[in-house]
């Protein structure tokens, strides 16, 4: 079964179960690391979520899936946190974004540059703009969301 198909299967499996934890489903991934495949679902909430929360997702979780069975390999089940540069996928993270330090890549150069890492300043659903600074000078930079190949928050070092 292709790769897109399990997270597909798996999401759809997870979102009551983190809802009900009173979680939020951040992101499902599945994938091969030398000869074994990881599924690996990450959760948060407001304030950040603990061994108890990833602990009850994942057994809850596991048992869905031995249930359905959607994966027909062996792999290994990892629920966690998607941790402080947390991937910006779907709107509502990027809404809830607005305001933070982000770090921006793109499948090809926008207004001369391919990765942009500022503070995201808005969101409209259609673009985003980034402000940052270049020397000294603050720059601000409106990039079509077509253009985004990967978001995440950025931690300043």
């Amino acid at each position: 079964m292709p790769k897109e198909r399990v997270t597909e299967i798996v999401e759809q499996l997870a979102l009551p179960i983190a809802r009900e934890a009173g979680v939020e489903l951040v992101d499902v991934e599945y994938k091969k690391e030398g000869a074994n495949w990881y599924l690996r679902v990450f959760i948060d909430k407001e304030g950040g979520v603990d061994i108890d929360d990833c602990t009850r997702v994942s057994e809850r979780l596991s048992e869905k899936l031995d249930e359905v069975d959607p994966i027909p390999s062996s792999y290994f089940l990892e629920v966690s946190s998607p941790g402080a540069e947390r991937p910006l996928k779907k709107p509502s993270d990027y809404e809830r974004a607005v305001g933070h330090l982000v770090h921006v890549s793109l499948y090809e150069p926008w207004q001369g540059q391919k990765v942009y890492e500022g503070e995201l300043t808005e969101y409209d659903g259609e673009s985003l703009t980034v402000s940052f600074a270049v020397k000294g000078v603050r720059k601000t930079v409106r990039i079509p969301v077509e253009k985004v190949a990967a978001a995440r928050l950025a931690v300043e070092l």
